[in-house]
């Protein structure tokens, strides 16, 4: 992939692109955009190609992180239709083309539970990816299915609704501006409120308890929520030691000895 375009847009290129690729990020930032979630405004799209809006980075700040939190949490109140569900488009419809996280195809598959949802469809797709790839052993492999079966039995569903997620919040997409805090390249889909909180905390997001604070202003998190960091960043990790190496299938059955732990 590459970028282009005048210095008032910024266009991602890529020729050999999935027909859905574009059409999925596109998608996603509306579905995300109409909660009036600040996200990243589309200008235009092709097969190969979106065009956004070009951001000006500024500085991390205290303020914009507490607003961001609220935001967030508003945005994750608006919901999705179920645990796994694609983005609705304006028009009411769902998205009914390929889902993808950074370049790996993700499912679009409905559940009715989350914990069924998450095992089978945000870790142990990629945990298998990981496992052939040789980024982690057979037996830490066996330690993140064991901590899956428990996930999928649902030992940790709760009352929460599906949440609208963008579902690869971490620090690399969240731009600071002089407005405040910019959401890019989403995977948005149905999921656990935590699940984004958790990708926020994986790689050290500037501001991050102030994040949290302006959340939980606007709607409290459930009591337990830091202990189950670990359990809502195996996906997160699955996906990473999937492509990018040996340390991340060892963070991986770290986070996943965490949840065993619960």
């Amino acid at each position: 992939m590459f970028v282009s375009g005048p210095s008032d847009t910024f266009v991602k290129r890529n020729p050999e692109a999935h027909p859905d690729f574009f059409a999925a990020e596109a998608a996603g930032l509306g579905w995300l955009g109409e909660t009036g979630a600040p996200v990243v405004r589309v200008l235009g799209r092709g097969p190969t190609y979106i065009e956004l809006e070009r951001l000006v980075a500024a500085r991390p700040s205290l303020s914009a992180a507490e607003r961001f939190g609220r935001v967030l949490a508003e945005m994750h109140t608006a919901g999705a239709v179920g645990f796994g569900a694609p983005p609705v488009g304006s028009d009411g419809a769902p998205f009914a083309g390929r889902l993808f996280i950074g370049s790996r195809p993700m499912s679009s598959t409905v559940h009715e539970t989350w914990g069924a949802f998450y095992a089978a469809e945000r870790v142990l797709p990629f945990l298998r990816i990981a496992v052939d790839a040789g980024n982690i052993t057979h037996s830490e492999a066996s330690v993140v299915e064991s901590a899956c079966s428990r996930v999928a039995a649902g030992e940790f569903d709760d009352a929460e609704p599906p949440s609208r997620l963008h579902g690869d919040l971490w620090n690399g997409n969240v731009f600071w501006t002089e407005a405040g805090v910019v959401m890019i390249d989403p995977a948005a889909h149905g999921g656990h409120r935590e699940t984004d909180l958790a990708m926020l905390a994986l790689f050290g997001c500037p501001h991050l308890e102030a994040i949290v604070d302006g959340y939980e202003a606007s709607r409290p998190l459930v009591a337990g929520w830091r202990e189950r960091t670990p359990l809502h960043q195996l996906h997160p990790l699955a996906v990473h030691a999937a492509g990018h190496g040996r340390s991340y299938g060892a963070a991986l059955h770290s986070a996943a000895v965490a949840v065993e732990r619960l």
